[in-house]
């Protein structure tokens, strides 16, 4: 089934329509840990000047970007598989047990002797007097030095091979070149998808990666990605040039995509007044669309990204960027 319609129409952000028939087989390579999460409705940061104790809704889950991927892939997609490097404590059962628990096959490498990753996610009001006034608040996201999963190893990655060469889709993300040992081990990832025909994705992330890594840090990986997800503003500022925010401006930025980067990789840029209320498809010599996300007021923005990426991946290979309307056949029955 192929859809002329946007990923946010078809399958759609909720599992639906199209997606009733779950087609497709997706591997993703990421972070896994336990994150806590508050959202503080009374509090901004710039007013915060002593110690303060506030009570607001709190909890902590099993995420991490492979994660929260997963579990929003597996209302879609037939098979998900999650290759991460985790902690050897009391929180690795309890992350084994929500892998089974949303349906993921379970590919974790464990490291013997050291904890899980740990990250804190804390949201202020909305008017925090930063440039998110009026929009779902500043986020503050404290994440553990050096969690495991950045020692993820290319030969455990070689270890996964059959799971990666026997999926539709890699899905990985930016955090791994935040280290020389998991950003060698993605880049074994998908070479070794490219050798037996899955598709790369990659997901650009941080936000603010072109302050923590080079531009030659960063492009080789896009280079072997099939579909590069990211923020406009983020690609721009990696590249060099101006943030752009409407989309004449996002468009205005591909030409210097192309120069930098060979191939004819899918882009889904973001953009808007947070960088994900709207999104352009583009692909050099064919496809050029802009949709909104269905991202506004009154939106949950905590896992809207991984259920418009999901969406986005599932659209991709049922066909909807080709211009022949070519949809992927799945890789096995």
């Amino acid at each position: 089934m192929v859809s002329s319609r946007s990923p946010a129409e078809w399958p759609g952000l909720d599992g639906v329509g199209g997606a009733d028939e779950r087609r497709f087989d997706m591997f993703v390579i990421g972070d896994v840990g336990i994150e806590v999460r508050a959202t503080l409705p009374d509090v901004r940061f710039a007013d915060v000047r002593a110690d303060r104790l506030t009570y607001a809704p709190a909890r902590a889950i099993v995420a991490g970007t492979a994660v929260n991927l997963a579990r929003r892939a597996t209302r879609s997609f037939r098979r998900v598989g999650v290759l991460g490097k985790v902690g050897d404590d009391d929180f690795t059962p309890l992350i084994r047990r929500e892998l089974r628990r949303i349906g993921a096959d379970d590919h974790l490498r464990v490291e013997p002797g050291v904890p899980n990753g740990v990250s804190v996610m804390l949201r202020g009001r909305p008017d925090d007097g930063g440039p998110l006034d009026g929009g779902p608040g500043v986020r503050l996201l404290v994440v553990q030095d050096e969690p495991p999963g950045r020692r993820l190893t290319a030969s455990e990655v070689r270890s996964a091979a059959s799971g990666i060469e026997g999926a539709d889709v890699l899905v990985t993300d930016g955090y791994s070149l935040l280290s020389p040992v998991s950003g060698a081990a993605l880049r074994t990832a998908a070479r070794i998808a490219r050798d037996a025909g899955t598709r790369v994705a990659f997901d650009l992330v941080p936000h603010d990666v072109d302050a923590r890594l080079p531009a030659d840090g960063v492009l080789p990986m896009l280079a072997l990605a099939d579909l590069v997800i990211s923020e406009a503003p983020t690609l721009a500022r990696l590249l060099g040039r101006p943030s752009p925010a409407a989309g004449r401006e996002v468009r205005e930025l591909l030409p210097a995509l192309d120069r930098a980067v060979p191939g004819r990789p899918l882009w889904l840029l973001r953009f808007g007044d947070t960088s994900l209320e709207h999104a352009l498809a583009y692909q050099r010599d064919g496809l050029l669309m802009e949709y909104p996300t269905g991202y506004g007021d009154g939106v949950e923005r905590a896992g809207f990204g991984d259920r418009l990426a999901a969406s986005e991946l599932y659209w991709w290979l049922s066909g909807g960027s080709s211009a022949s309307g070519a949809a992927a056949a799945p890789r096995s029955a």
